[in-house]
């Protein structure tokens, strides 16, 4: 159940002939484009009657009424059960998941779609609460769009293990990318450091000043219109893989924002970059062994890789 605030107030002197937006962001303290959902939605009225438009002029004097519903922590994570998350792994101090396409490890600013964090506390599973709110238990992450393997930490111990064998990179993280052409040489390493993009804050490119990164490729499969790739970072960087290879121009296939051909993308059916994270191995936090969870290619990126075998 939404929470509303109702408020009600008289338009002083001083705002005679202003606009109901400005109006309401000064008496109020919300902002304009706020103020203006507030009219868009009938959530404001003047002396009793509502009002037509954000632009409308009021007069000093005459009564506001103003509902303002509480607005949702963009940060808060939502208990529900999403569809196609699988539990490869469970014991008292980790869970290992298979994590679809267009799933967030956790909530942030501006993304309201379905997390895992979200689904593990509606599937009624118990994580440990280290880290900050929105993330806790959360030991390393996958973009929205890619797929794959990974783990989360149930107990204290385990996120504290886990954390320190991802910062000195003793977890094997390996991933399998369709890039566009022929890497040369057929196998690799890129170290090329990473920073956020100049001219797009949503998107990350090699710079001079960015941070320390370091990508290890081999060529499983060489075909007409693209490569099969083995990737085992080094470090982990936000967008790492597909930087480095969109720097070496060879983007995955399908990734549209790092340069990647569109008419290809179409011809095998994605609308995803080509990148799925296919095998984790570490140290059990509790137990000491090496243990490797591993994750299929889901059905998208199963189809684009046979279309691309198949085409001659």
């Amino acid at each position: 159940m939404s929470i509303v605030d109702h408020r009600t107030l008289i338009v002083p002197d001083s705002l005679e002939g202003e606009r109901i937006d400005v109006v309401l962001a000064q008496l109020f303290g919300v902002s304009r484009t706020r103020a203006a959902e507030l009219v868009a939605d009938g959530r404001v009225s003047v002396d009793g009657a509502p009002v037509g438009g954000k632009s409308d002029r009021v007069l000093a004097g005459v009564t506001l009424d103003v509902e303002i519903p509480a607005q949702a922590d963009p940060l808060e994570v939502v208990p529900e059960i999403v569809e196609g998350i699988k539990i490869i792994h469970d014991d008292d101090a980790i869970v290992v998941i298979d994590k679809p396409v267009g799933v967030a490890v956790h909530p942030s600013p501006g993304w309201r779609g379905p997390t895992v964090v979200g689904h593990l506390a509606g599937a009624g599973f118990r994580i440990s609460t280290s880290g900050a709110k929105e993330r806790e238990g959360i030991v390393q992450r996958l973009d929205v769009g890619t797929s794959g393997v990974m783990v989360i930490a149930k107990s204290e111990h385990a996120y504290s293990v886990l954390k320190n064998a991802f910062r000195r990179r003793t977890v094997d993280k390996t991933y399998h990318a369709l890039v566009q052409g022929h890497p040369d040489p057929l196998e690799g390493t890129i170290d090329a450091p990473i920073g956020r993009h100049p001219k797009y804050d949503y998107k990350f490119a090699v710079m001079d000043d960015g941070r320390h990164s370091v990508t290890h490729y081999e060529t499983l499969e060489a075909h007409r219109f693209a490569s099969l790739l083995e990737v085992h970072l080094e470090t982990g960087r936000t967008h790492q893989i597909r930087v480095h290879m969109s720097a070496l121009k060879h983007p995955c296939v399908g990734d549209i924002t790092y340069g990647a051909d569109p008419v290809l993308a179409r011809r095998v059916g994605l609308q995803r970059q080509w990148l799925h994270a296919v095998k984790l191995g570490f140290e059990h936090p509790e137990t000491g062994d090496y243990v490797t969870y591993e994750s299929t290619y889901p059905g998208d990126l199963a189809h684009a890789l046979d279309v691309i075998r198949d085409a001659h």
